[in-house]
């Protein structure tokens, strides 16, 4: 007993043990308020390494009866809720880990019958006198007995929820044999105090619905309040910066961009390597490897490669996550592939907006390892051109700029559509690739003056570079461009900006299929 009925408090423990912890005790308030409510299904999904073990590995420390775990909580925020003590390790916790019953394929037809007769094991010596409890009735048979001969209640706090469904991607019958399991131990069931579950994916849709729709996902795309519970916050990692000795801007460039409303969440696991080696780079291969990524961004659905493409270059592409059917393999949509990519961790979702982006600099990394090979011809070499073309707009060099762009435009072709309007936009974003390192993202069509400015570059904070307003025609002219500028007051929006600003007219002539530029410095008033 105490392996998966009423565990120890170890793993837990061994987290505080870190060098690196950061208290997230509080999530347990949240908790606390479903016990014994209607709505106690909770099912939390973040991508690897954003904390999901460690916070079931606390939940099971701070309710099991099985373990005395006062003295892990002293001084931590769980102890300032009110409730604190009327919960603590006074509940029968039932916590288990998915992927140690699917360590194998060969696992997969006979895991769940393992979960079940391991846990009546542990239950029949708990609960003696419960004779219905043997090993040929079912786990939710032996519950009920238990609360209708004893009135006791069961938490449950599982793990890696959905490894079913990334090991037997093509195994529907696993997959619908799990969640009949899942759904007769949960729905309708007396004995369910809480039930907290967590993984990469939210629940399996069949067509429109899940078949456990008792369950209240907080996600990547849809957080609730339970953002800051699963992740390192801007605070936490400037308070962890001045701990170690670290540049806080520096982690912020590499490891900052996940939206999770109107939080900044950082990876835990890449801030906690960059602190403990003193070495800022990617640590996301220890995590998943770009070969995972290149699968997903490989298939051929309409748009997807430029999708990549134009985030590549620090834009944003807006797509619906509903039609996400939440497994792996079942994708109709480019939407549903990048909605997979959020849940994976390699996008962040703006709910406000509904767009998808790369977060950060060390996942940009992995997009660039994944497209290094096989149909993304000429990307990796117009995206080494963009230094020297951000270099040519600074020093206003006209035709060294239209020549860079043209020269862009035509090796990103197969990708882009080169035919399309929109390919002239994506084809900027990546030949100011560079810019990232220089500018704040780019903004899209800014509301400014008398009309929409196509990319607004704005310098980092300390960075003495000319802010650049961009306006792209198509078969018209780049000076009239520049014209559409002034008249249209596009500059206005940033003359309160106190270094240059650079209006850059680019136009494409489809005929042709030679693109021109006039750069010119704004005259503020």
């Amino acid at each position: 007993m105490g392996i998966y009925l009423n565990p120890k408090n170890v793993a837990f423990q061994k987290a505080l043990n870190n060098d690196i912890y950061i208290d997230k005790t509080d999530l347990i308030s949240h908790t606390n308020d479903k016990i014994g409510k209607q709505d106690c299904f909770m099912c939390i999904s973040r991508p690897r390494r954003f904390g999901k073990s460690m916070a079931a590995d606390m939940l099971a420390a701070y309710y099991s009866r099985g373990c005395e775990s006062k003295n892990l909580f002293t001084a931590k925020k769980a102890e300032q809720s009110e409730d604190f003590g009327k919960h603590l390790n006074q509940h029968h916790v039932i916590r288990l880990d998915i992927q140690r019953f699917v360590e194998t394929e060969r696992d997969l037809d006979t895991f769940i019958q393992v979960i079940e007769r391991s846990v009546l094991e542990e239950l029949s010596e708990e609960f003696p006198d419960c004779r219905s409890i043997h090993s040929d009735v079912r786990l939710k048979t032996a519950l009920e007995k238990i609360f209708h001969e004893t009135e006791t209640g069961f938490i449950f706090i599982i793990d890696e929820w959905d490894c079913v469904f990334r090991m037997a991607k093509e195994r529907k019958d696993i997959q619908k044999d799990y969640l009949d399991f899942l759904r007769g131990l949960f729905k309708g069931s007396e004995y369910v105090e809480l039930a907290y579950m967590t993984g990469i994916l939210p629940i399996k849709k069949y067509g429109e619905h899940s078949p456990i729709n008792i369950f209240t996902e907080y996600s990547m795309v849809d957080p609730k309040n339970l953002g800051p519970y699963f992740g390192f916050t801007e605070e936490e990692v400037q308070s962890q910066c001045c701990q170690h000795g670290m540049d806080y801007e520096e982690l912020r460039k590499w490891y900052d961009g996940y939206q999770l409303e109107e939080l900044h969440i950082y990876n835990p696991k890449s801030v906690a390597d960059a602190l403990t080696w003193k070495k800022v780079k990617s640590y996301w291969t220890g995590t998943e490897t770009y070969e995972a990524l290149k699968v997903y961004i490989d298939l051929n659905f309409d748009g997807l490669k430029e999708a990549v493409t134009v985030m590549l270059g620090n834009g944003r592409c807006a797509i619906d996550p509903s039609t996400f059917q939440n497994d792996m393999t079942t994708f109709k949509t480019r939407d549903d592939v990048l909605t997979l990519l959020v849940h994976l961790g390699y996008l962040t979702f703006d709910e406000k907006t509904s767009e998808v982006f790369i977060p950060n600099q060390e996942i940009a990394q992995e997009f660039l390892r994944a497209v290094k090979t096989g149909g993304w011809d000429g990307l990796l070499d117009a995206l080494n051109r963009s230094e020297q073309l951000l270099n040519s707009t600074w020093a206003l060099d006209s035709k060294a700029v239209a020549d860079g762009v043209e020269a862009i435009h035509s090796e990103t072709a197969s990708i882009l559509k080169y035919n399309d309007e929109h390919s002239l936009a994506c084809t900027i974003l990546m030949a100011y690739y560079s810019a990232k390192a220089y500018y704040l993202n780019p903004i899209m069509e800014l509301p400014s003056g008398k009309g929409f400015a196509d990319v607004v570059y704005l310098p980092k904070r300390g960075v003495d570079i000319p802010a650049l307003v961009v306006e792209l025609k198509w078969d018209k002219s780049a000076s009239g461009a520049v014209g559409q500028i002034k008249e249209k007051q596009y500059a206005d929006w940033i003359a309160g900006y106190t270094g240059d600003i650079l209006l850059v007219g680019i136009n494409y002539e489809k005929g042709t299929k030679t693109h021109s530029c006039v750069i010119e410095k704004y005259a503020k008033a």
